[in-house]
């Protein structure tokens, strides 16, 4: 008889920023809780990101400086930087520190930060823009040879990462939302979708899931989202 294991990761979260005055002394919270998480064996902890809090991943840099093996989950929204940038900072971080960097994809949800920025485009958009988003970091980090790429909201021609990304350092990537336009992003970016818990009797009934992210190439499928 074949019995099957699931690999159970945890992930804690970094102290939000906003929450402190004085940077000297959220820098101590974070090195606290980046080490405790460590002790108790998370495998990354989760730097929130929106207009109120400090850039995650300059957070993100202290937590690898201040830890030995314990990997940022980095919330990314696209809105704040072009996806080249995101993938130079994460082949950066994977060259100076030799560690795995975890990518939470947002689409914002704070209207005014939205309104702030003048991102006016609809819910559902968001997500598809944020498809070619990732996937322009993950052609970047994986392919050896100079990425071309034209979608709806992006548009590479023959770019190149330098430094060469370590392919055992490619990121985990995970979607944050519940909508149905979230939940089809997550599945075909193929990463980890990051639901809101069910109240437990909605759960009893359903059948348990073992989410595993794996990358598949997916410039070729941002058209399948385009209606949304």
């Amino acid at each position: 008889m074949n019995s099957k294991r699931s690999t159970l990761e945890l992930f804690s979260t970094c102290p939000r920023s906003d929450r402190f005055v004085l940077g000297q002394e959220y820098l101590r919270e974070v090195d606290g809780v980046a080490r405790w998480s460590e002790e108790i064996g998370c495998k990354g902890i989760l730097i929130y990101s929106d207009n109120s809090m400090l850039d995650p991943w300059i957070v993100s840099e202290r937590i690898l400086q201040s830890t030995t093996i314990l990997c940022p989950l980095v919330a990314v929204q696209p809105v704040y930087m072009h996806p080249y940038a995101a993938a130079k900072i994460v082949a950066t971080f994977g060259h100076l520190y030799g560690r795995t960097v975890y990518l939470n994809m947002i689409v914002g949800g704070f209207t005014n930060d939205l309104v702030g920025l003048n991102d006016t485009i609809p819910h559902d958009k968001r997500y598809t823009r944020l498809i070619e988003y990732t996937c322009v970091i993950l052609e970047l980090l994986r392919s050896p040879k100079p990425v071309t790429f034209e979608g709806q909201f992006y548009k590479v021609d023959k770019i190149k990462m330098v430094p060469a990304p370590d392919p055992g350092l490619l990121p985990g990537v995970f979607v944050s939302g519940s909508s149905e336009a979230g939940l089809l992003a997550a599945r075909m970016i193929g990463a980890v979708g990051v639901q809101y818990p069910k109240p437990a009797q909605e759960c009893v009934a359903e059948p348990p899931v073992v989410r595993i992210w794996v990358y598949q190439p997916c410039l070729a499928n941002t058209e399948l989202f385009a209606d949304l």
